[in-house]
């Protein structure tokens, strides 16, 4: 027994002295440990530090190759990564130009690793991801981008916003008329290559949905410059604007960045029915300032009052008992209205339209003829001339002169022994019986045409001019021209 146990001491101190003091237990244990901190000592170096690429990961690089095919950038990963030419496809030739070794650029992941172990990066993708993170904080603060239309299709125009393409509807672009498709996709190429103010109304990444509008924009602007405008124009000043908008009621002008109203009665000295008639979208015209409302910031324009009112020369071309034709324009109970050139028309009393009774000037006449006349009245000042058809053949030279000798309800010549023959007006025509006419508020012997003051170019509605009636009929006066604050 005791020669057993000095045996097992003696191994038992070898082991110990071959183990500098450490069990075998101890040195087992230790191993492990040594490999743990070498393992992370590796990790914590950011030289071994290896990103596991994905899909649609957006990193910075650095360009280490340029090739005519291809780039090479070290994206820290096990190898570089290297964006084809079919990648880069929206660089301008001058921006590749630009692009050198060494620079950095950011990159979008297409695939994480090709059969040579090398990523397929996307600068193109890359570009539009940061497009789109830079459109959506644009239109989170609402501000207006400038872009370059691209194409159309049937709906709109299609922009490009730094790699990120974005569609504005024909109903949201000001220069796109409201016509027949035909004329809608010819505005529309015409517009391909221009640059537009747009404003963002609709972003949705997840979609690639991007929807902008031209007007939006531009009406910003314009209010931002409306105020400014306003405060240096004055009443009586001529500016020099392009037709925005027809309505009904008059057209629109942009006067450099605020629109104001020419309403139908100041188009034109003529007879006007519809703005169309003169003007179209775009068309650039003369425009004369006739009211600012600081307070509604609205302004009234006249297109007419930039022309030489024919009124004011009309002693020089007509003169008493000249012969002339006229247009029929408008029938009354108590005669017929004649225009005899643009702005100028005068009034056929049914006294003077012919020798027998005459029950209603449609019995003669209807809207559009053309028919001799003879001047028998001009009165200048008031805007009025007085025609006639029965004197046509023979004159006898009685014209009323003073203002006394005329009726300018009734149009009879009050005394002149010659008119015996025709019947009285007030056996056909009550007194009240004045009619409006537009450009003017004749009375029923003679059309009176809108003088020159602003203020006075308001046209009464027919609800408060008299009604003329003959045998249970009444005569509507055209009011089209009566403008009123509201629509100006």
């Amino acid at each position: 027994m005791e020669s057993e146990t000095l045996a097992t001491s003696d191994t038992d101190e070898q082991t110990i002295s071959a183990t500098n003091g450490v069990t075998s237990s101890e040195l087992v244990t230790s191993e492990p440990q040594d490999d743990r901190a070498l393992m992370e000592q590796f990790l914590e170096d950011p030289a071994n530090n290896y990103y596991n690429l994905q899909y649609g990961d957006t990193l910075d690089g650095i360009i280490m190759h340029i090739d005519r095919d291809e780039i090479l950038v070290d994206i820290g990963s096990k190898s570089e990564g290297v964006i084809p030419a079919k990648e880069m496809s929206s660089l301008l030739p001058e921006e590749r130009e630009q692009l050198h070794m060494g620079d950095e650029i950011l990159v979008f992941v297409v695939q994480s690793e090709d059969k040579e172990g090398r990523a397929i990066l996307s600068l193109d993708k890359a570009r539009q991801e940061k497009s789109w993170r830079r459109l959506q904080q644009q239109f989170e603060a609402g501000e207006v981008l400038q872009a370059k239309v691209i194409n159309y299709n049937k709906g709109g125009l299609l922009v490009n916003l730094d790699g990120v393409r974005g569609f504005v509807p024909a109903s949201q672009v000001s220069g796109i008329s409201r016509g027949p498709d035909a004329q809608k996709q010819s505005d529309m190429a015409r517009l391909v290559g221009s640059s537009l103010s747009l404003k963002t109304i609709e972003i949705n990444r997840n979609r690639n949905r991007l929807i902008l509008s031209e007007r939006q924009a531009v009406q910003e602007v314009r209010e931002a410059r409306k105020d400014e405008i306003i405060e240096n124009l004055k009443e009586g000043d001529v500016r020099t604007g392009t037709v925005t908008s027809i309505t009904d009621f008059g057209a629109f002008v942009d006067i450099g960045g605020a629109d104001g109203l020419v309403h139908l009665s100041e188009l034109s000295w003529s007879r006007v029915k519809h703005p169309a008639e003169l003007l179209k979208v775009g068309d650039t015209t003369k425009v004369f300032v006739l009211n600012i409302d600081n307070d509604r910031k609205r302004i009234a324009l006249s297109i007419k009052r930039t022309q030489e009112e024919p009124w004011s020369t009309i002693s020089g071309r007509y003169q008493l008992g000249q012969l002339v034709d006229a247009t029929i324009t408008q029938l009354a109970s108590f005669g017929a209205f004649a225009r005899l050139e643009d702005g100028v028309e005068g009034l056929i009393h049914v006294s003077e339209m012919g020798d027998g009774r005459i029950q209603h000037p449609r019995e003669l006449v209807a809207e559009g003829d053309t028919v001799p006349v003879r001047i028998i009245r001009i009165d200048p000042q008031r805007k009025r001339i007085g025609l006639s058809m029965r004197r046509v053949e023979g004159d006898d030279g009685n014209y009323p002169v003073d203002d006394e000798d005329y009726d300018y309800e009734t149009g009879a010549i009050i005394s002149a022994p010659v008119m015996n023959t025709a019947p009285t007006a007030t056996s056909d025509a009550p007194e009240e019986s004045t009619a409006e006419v537009a450009n003017g508020a004749p009375e029923a012997s003679a059309v009176e045409a809108p003088s020159t003051a602003p203020e006075e170019s308001i046209v009464e509605a027919p609800s408060v001019a008299p009604e003329a009636s003959v045998d249970g009929e009444t005569a509507t006066p055209d009011a089209s021209n009566g403008v009123s604050n509201d629509e100006s």
